[in-house]
């Protein structure tokens, strides 16, 4: 995500991974009197993030999403922005626990029907929880197909600092933008990155629209003044990655440099000049092969509409720009596919892995085309004062208001830059694409990175990141 001029913070999940450590508490354990046998419990319904415990789900791993959509934009202004959005999403899960029921994180939106490998049972909700009670239960380590029918009035959603999130209505459409937490106005969901899943999806708009997803475009088809765009995404995803944003799009689609297939989707309202620095993508994926390894998905491209929730979002495969895509946050985007996206947090507090990352690839992008260096943007951060906001956060335990706060970007970026100097070139950049390598396609914490740091360089850092990330102070000496 790019920096922004406010602070977000959400209602935000956290993930499986947790959940596997307490699903002794989330299901079953032995019986008095009966052992070996199994005794059912639900799955908590908080995955047990430390910053916001209450979101998210225990016992179950959500392997795949099939998203079926039909949504209707809002009707001409003057009329309120509301849509009208009916989903079926089919589910496949795996119980982590003997389960008698389980959770999905579903908001603003009514279930009308749940079924559990092809049986209908019951179902409750509560305002942001699905609680589903199947029968028979479920066993740990059984696949489950879930199929849940829903639907209900789109708006636009925010998170308690007010801004925008979610399923963001707009005039001509919707901006699908769910970092941290806002894919459970969408879609019944596991809502926390540690929750890795594929995606399918079929999204119906009026004829005219273009629905946009990640992934590779299957298709289209148009029959009674409706259009269904087909999507893939085989690539394991974190929740707030996903996106089904409409609107009155022109595709343009080619192929990078190194072969990836890219697909932009620009509203048609936007001039050459708001999307130039699309431009420099091939470029710029090659750059970060360089630096972080290959591009870890199966496609690429950008998603810039006309409309604004006041940040760009690093949607997997397909990054969402508001109003515009610069260069600076082209590079930004692009940088977290590797540095978020395939390697996401372990937990929230860890978000400065995604952007301090992201924020650096940008300052060497800009060293890189020649119009700064990483060592000027350093020395521009570590001239503010001591005061600034920069050094009284921590770092690694920003709390849930600094998550998005600026010490997550800049104090982040510092952070690798001076790391860099101390352990030369070559160590750096073999931890950057050793990252990317042994984290990819899950999770990381900030521990794995300081100990990924120590065995690439050899070198004792536990002073370092003192310093760095753990003190509420401006860093001097390391």
């Amino acid at each position: 995500m790019s920096a922004r001029p406010f602070r977000r913070i959400a209602f935000v999940t956290a993930g499986l991974v947790l959940a596997s450590t307490v699903a002794a508490s989330s299901g079953a354990v032995a019986a008095p009197g009966s052992p070996g046998e199994p005794r059912y419990a639900p799955g908590d319904p908080g995955a047990g993030d430390p910053y916001f415990p209450l979101a998210g789900n225990g016992g179950i791993d959500v392997v795949h999403y099939d998203l079926d959509l039909d949504y209707a934009p809002p009707a001409a202004a003057p009329a309120p922005l509301e849509g009208t959005l009916a989903g079926v999403a089919t589910i496949d899960l795996v119980a982590l626990a003997d389960l008698d029921r389980f959770n999905l994180d579903l908001r603003g939106l009514t279930a009308s029907a749940v079924t559990v490998n092809g049986k209908r049972v019951a179902f409750t909700q509560a305002p942001n929880e699905l609680v589903v009670t199947p029968r028979p239960k479920l066993k740990a380590g059984q696949a489950a197909t879930v199929v849940v029918t829903y639907g209900g009035t789109t708006t636009r959603p925010t998170d308690i600092e007010d801004a925008l999130y979610g399923w963001v209505t707009t005039r001509d459409g919707a901006m699908v933008v769910s970092e941290p937490d806002g894919s459970a106005t969408w879609f019944p969901v596991n809502d926390h990155p540690t929750d890795k899943s594929t995606y399918s999806f079929e999204i119906t708009v009026p004829e005219g629209l273009t629905a946009v997803a990640n992934g590779l475009l299957l298709g289209s088809e148009t029959a009674a003044g409706r259009t269904t765009w087909t999507w893939d995404a085989p690539d394991p995803m974190a929740a707030y990655l996903a996106t089904a944003t409409v609107g009155n799009f022109r595709l343009e689609q080619y192929t990078a440099a190194n072969g990836t297939p890219i697909i932009d989707a620009i509203d048609v309202t936007r001039s050459p000049g708001q999307v130039a620095g699309l431009a420099r993508t091939s470029e710029m994926i090659s750059f970060f092969e360089e630096r972080f390894g290959p591009y870890p998905f199966v496609s690429y491209g950008a998603i810039v509409d006309n409309d604004t929730v006041g940040y760009a979002l690093e949607t997997q495969t397909r990054s969402f720009f508001s109003s515009s895509a610069s260069e600076n946050t082209v590079a930004h985007e692009l940088a977290h596919q590797w540095m978020g996206d395939h390697v996401s947090p372990g937990r929230w507090a860890d978000i400065w892995l995604n952007e301090g990352w992201a924020t650096y690839a940008s300052w060497m992008w800009r060293e890189h085309r020649g119009t700064t260096t990483a060592q000027t943007l350093f020395t521009g951060v570590m001239n503010r004062a001591a005061t600034s906001s920069t050094w009284s956060t921590v770092l690694a335990e920003p709390g849930p208001l600094g998550i998005f706060g600026t010490a997550v970007y800049d104090r982040g970026a510092a952070l690798l830059h001076a790391l860099r100097v101390e352990i030369g070139d070559e160590a750096f950049f073999d931890l950057a694409t050793e990252w990317v390598d042994r984290f990819g396609g899950g999770t990381a914490t900030t521990s794995d990175f300081i100990a990924l740091s120590e065995d690439i360089s050899g070198q004792d850092l536990d002073q370092f990141f003192q310093v760095w990330a753990y003190e509420p102070t401006k860093p001097t000496t390391w």
